[in-house]
């Protein structure tokens, strides 16, 4: 037996009969296709579903609170609760994996531009994959153009960082996607980034270290190759 059709009968994923959670899973179950909290599902979600999956959580969320013994049919606070948190984490915070890649436009490298150029920072909003809680952050892109290539608009950067972001993520593998999605989509010489963020699982619960950060970087291609290159990346950051 796989490990996609463990993952339908472990008893930490009890079956819902034709509940549309299921008709997605079994999709993805059926294509062999891996669906960590991390990934990208889109292509299984049909037109509907996602405010039938809204319905389906908002059912299980309110399970939660009755278990946490918190009184929604009286407390006017949290009634709507449970209505609120599926739409948030289905249509917001977790839309990264049930929409598709938004359209980039890419345009022709006309002036056959090589310099280096720095985007950012770009805000990074996205919630940890341990505990669901917020990490908040900034991440700068270094692109070092093909002149043969296509390049894409500033705006561009911004987009495809939300889209990657807008999942539970560990922040070491954030980076590693989204630098493989740039690298795919302008093929430069050289692409590196740095990502900057605070933890709330460290912050807020844990050790509630507040002034907890993590930095971690990706280089590729000539920032990986050319040490002077990088040091110039590093040091036009402003932190």
């Amino acid at each position: 037996m796989s490990n996609y059709n463990l993952h339908l009968t472990h008893p930490r994923h009890p079956k819902t009969t034709g509940s549309v959670s299921e008709k997605i899973r079994a999709r993805l179950v059926a294509a062999k296709a891996r669906f960590h909290a991390n990934d990208n599902i889109a292509d299984f979600v049909q037109e509907g579903e996602l405010n039938q999956l809204v319905e389906e959580v908002e059912g299980k969320l309110a399970s939660v609170l009755d278990s946490l013994v918190i009184d929604t049919e009286n407390d006017h606070n949290s009634k709507e609760t449970a209505r609120r948190v599926a739409k948030m984490y289905v249509h917001e915070i977790f839309k990264g994996r049930y929409t598709k890649l938004p359209q980039i436009t890419e345009f022709p490298n006309a002036s056959k531009l090589n310099e280096l150029m720095i985007v950012g920072p770009i805000t990074v909003r996205s919630a940890c994959s341990h505990h669901l809680c917020p990490v908040i952050g900034k991440v700068w892109v270094g692109v070092l153009p093909n002149e043969d290539t296509n390049i894409i608009g500033l705006s561009k950067y911004a987009r495809l960082t939300e889209w990657i972001m807008s999942r539970p993520q560990i922040q070491e593998e954030a980076v590693i996607q989204l630098a493989d999605l740039i690298e795919q989509k302008t093929q430069p010489d050289g692409l590196a980034i740095v990502m900057e963020a605070t933890h709330f699982c460290m912050t807020w619960r844990g050790v509630k270290d507040m002034d907890n950060k993590m930095i971690n970087s990706v280089m590729r291609g000539s920032f990986l190759t050319n040490p002077e290159l990088r040091q110039e990346f590093l040091s036009l950051i402003p932190r």
